[in-house]
């Protein structure tokens, strides 16, 4: 995949469906309903949210891993969803505290980084 799709997909859309759509929603859903829409969302509401939406962003990266190795082991999925979930947590948060351009920069970083890792590998 081109490197601009790559930061365009990956530091743009993955971050308004997995941060500002989902997480959003994970942390309003507490805040409306056990917390009456009082005061600022737990903590810990946000941290669920943050974990359930990077579980889900790990896991979303399966498909394209399998078209890549062609079968998935357990330690293909382990790492996979391991080290995407890692990256997820890391964006929510920056996206908690920074805000969506934080996890936007900071996700597209990590396409470039990648990317320029790879060529050397080739």
């Amino acid at each position: 995949m081109p490197i601009i799709a790559r930061v365009l997909y990956g530091g743009v859309t993955e971050e308004l469906l997995l941060r500002w759509g989902l997480m959003t929603v994970l942390v309003w859903l507490p805040w409306r309903f056990l917390q009456y829409r009082r005061g600022t969302p737990r903590p810990l509401y946000v941290w669920l949210a943050i974990v359930v939406s990077a579980l889900l962003f790990g896991a979303g990266h399966l498909p394209a891993a399998a078209m890549q190795a062609g079968e998935l082991t357990g330690y293909v999925v382990l790492f996979i969803v391991g080290t995407n979930t890692t990256f997820g947590v890391l964006f929510g948060y920056l996206y908690w505290r920074y805000g969506l351009e934080a996890a936007i920069i900071a996700h597209a970083f990590a396409h470039v980084v990648s990317y320029v890792l790879s060529l050397g590998v080739a």
